[in-house]
């Protein structure tokens, strides 16, 4: 073999990582312009603790204001931050919709303390909340669940804060609001410019100021 023909062997490789790398960042770049909605449920409340925290087989579980009055008041803490029914409901609403269903939907949580989940479009939320709370203690304490046994389709995964990194920048940026003046939310998505991605950060807590999204979005409306 000529010196000329290995010198044309050892080339091609980097031709071809360069090529896959521009494609890469092609099909990211379509993804963030791809029309879809992006809904953020913020200040969610999905904390786990054990119940008995003296007790080394004592198991670790959701809190919510229906099961553990005792135990949030001991912890001072006011009962209408433990409502994981918030975000039940709003998930089952969420992926039930024709909107998920046609792949147009995208969701997260970002809780109260911080944890930013991303959910898999593909994901079933149990039904009963009692199940719900089983599946999101198991969450908070392995950090994804998964469907298959290799782990590569992660259902729930815990990511990396904070839940900006997973917002595309030419997305627009809505919070809702109680306190903004109210929209007909058909007409005012209608006249949004252009056919890319659309955010609406919703408050999953009983109660509380309207401040959760402030930091990225562009307007509030009310409903």
């Amino acid at each position: 073999m000529s010196r000329k023909r290995k010198k044309k062997l050892f080339r091609q490789p980097t031709h071809t990582h360069f090529t896959n790398k521009k494609k890469a960042r092609m099909e990211i770049d379509s993804a963030d312009n791809r029309k879809r909605l992006i809904i953020v449920l913020e200040n969610a409340s999905l904390e786990a603790a054990r119940l008995h925290p003296y007790r080394f087989d004592s198991k670790m579980q959701l809190l919510n204001c229906d099961e553990h009055q005792s135990i949030l008041k001991r912890l001072g803490r006011d009962i209408a931050d433990a409502r994981p029914d918030i975000v039940h409901q709003c998930l089952l609403a969420l992926l039930d919709s024709p909107l998920n269903k046609s792949g147009h939907l995208e969701v997260y949580i970002h809780t109260a303390k911080g944890v930013v989940i991303r959910i898999n479009p593909e994901t079933r939320i149990p039904r009963t909340i009692k199940r719900f709370s089983g599946l999101m203690v198991q969450l908070l304490e392995k950090g994804c669940i998964v469907s298959d046994s290799e782990g590569k389709n992660k259902l729930l995964e815990i990511v990396p804060p904070p839940v900006t990194n997973y917002l595309p920048a030419n997305a627009r940026k809505i919070a809702l609001s109680w306190n903004s003046e109210k929209v007909k939310l058909y007409d005012y998505f209608k006249e949004i410019p252009g056919d890319g991605p659309v955010v609406v950060a919703v408050g999953a807590m009983a109660k509380g100021a309207d401040t959760f999204a402030d930091s990225y979005v562009q307007d509030k409306i009310g409903k």
